[in-house]
């Protein structure tokens, strides 16, 4: 079991750059962030790290195709595996729904899955080939080409995977791994390992020789109760994302999460937090003490066939950032990442 730092790229960038570090020392295996509007510019921030970092990977998980232009994504990949000595990777993926809907993009129209996989196609292409002729559905070139290239002879381009079977197939089929975000029962796992099973055999592939992913609102420390408030102040705004089968595969029914939903949409963040229970919390997050922690990840994660932890460590300060409350007795991100290495690393070695 492999774990990786999902940061938030929020903290001044002094902090996030000693954050990286931190976790290029203690051996974890990626850091990430997504790339989207709602946070500092990630792959700047990665380019300032490449130079500071020497066997820590990074890259987007995951970048929206939807925003951002895939032969661009390529390009920045190919740039940062440059600048990294090959330790760059990507996840693609239709984009955070919350934000498409800021950009008054209804992401039911825009046949996520099929632009996915095209996007999927031109990333590859272009990193392997360094030039594309193709006519798609949505994305077409005639001789487009790039002097930008990977040190990597394979440079992982993986699918940021949510919703129904077929994107977890896709991911199987098309890419060298999934992201499966915000998920934590034993259920949604299974659906998703076994499906993304489906499209790695159909390929051909050994489905456990990928990258199979957990990506996950976590919060960590000898405090209980302050790790799982600080998991509740963000549950709601990570939900926003979440697809009903995705809820319903968690144990949530969509109707609970509604009114939380439109609180936060409505900018009423403190509402919204009122407003999630801390059993809604308990089954839309991981946190409490490295022993519940661990416990969780070993009934009801690990057993599934997910081979990698991608921990979106939550702190105070990250809280504090997002929702304006202040959250006492929650380990800081530097200390959550030592936690991760201290205590959770060595029982999944």
């Amino acid at each position: 079991m492999k774990f990786s730092y999902a940061m938030l790229p929020d903290y001044p960038v002094g902090e996030s750059l000693a954050a990286i570090r931190l976790a290029d020392e203690l051996g974890l295996y990626a850091v990430y962030a997504a790339d989207e509007p709602w946070h500092k510019d990630m792959w700047l921030l990665f380019a300032a790290a490449a130079a500071q970092t020497s066997r820590i990977r990074m890259g987007p998980s995951l970048s929206s195709v939807t925003l951002r232009e895939p032969s661009l994504i390529a390009q920045a990949a190919a740039t940062l595996d440059e600048l990294t000595g090959g330790r760059a990777e990507v996840v693609l993926g239709s984009g955070n729904f919350g934000v498409l809907a800021q950009y008054k993009i209804d992401w039911t129209t825009t046949k996520p899955l099929t632009r996915v996989k095209e996007a999927v196609e031109v990333v590859r292409t272009l990193l392997d080939e360094g030039a594309i002729t193709r006519d798609g559905e949505f994305y077409s070139y005639e001789g487009l080409f790039t002097f930008a290239r990977p040190v990597q002879r394979h440079l992982p381009v993986k699918i940021g995977a949510m919703r129904g079977p077929k994107s977890f197939q896709a991911a199987g089929e098309f890419s060298d791994g999934v992201h499966h975000a915000l998920s934590y029962s034993r259920a949604a796992y299974e659906y998703a390992v076994e499906h993304f099973r489906i499209g790695a055999e159909r390929a051909g592939k050994d489905w456990r020789s990928l990258d199979i992913g957990a990506w996950v609102v976590f919060a960590v420390g000898p405090d209980s109760a302050a790790a799982k408030e600080a998991a509740r102040s963000m549950v709601g705004l990570y939900a926003s994302a979440m697809p009903d089968e995705q809820l319903e595969r968690n144990g949530v029914d969509p109707e609970e999460m509604v009114p939380i939903i439109k609180a936060i949409a409505a900018g009423d963040l403190a509402r919204g937090i009122e407003l999630t229970t801390p059993e809604i919390t308990e089954k839309l997050s991981l946190a409490g003490t490295p022993e519940e922690v661990r416990s969780k990840i070993e009934r009801d994660i690990a057993p599934t066939g997910v081979n990698h932890m991608i921990c979106a460590v939550t702190d105070a300060s990250l809280v504090k950032s997002f929702t304006g409350r202040d959250v006492p007795g929650v380990v800081d991100v530097n200390g959550q990442l030592r936690l991760i290495h201290d205590e959770l690393m060595p029982a999944f070695a």
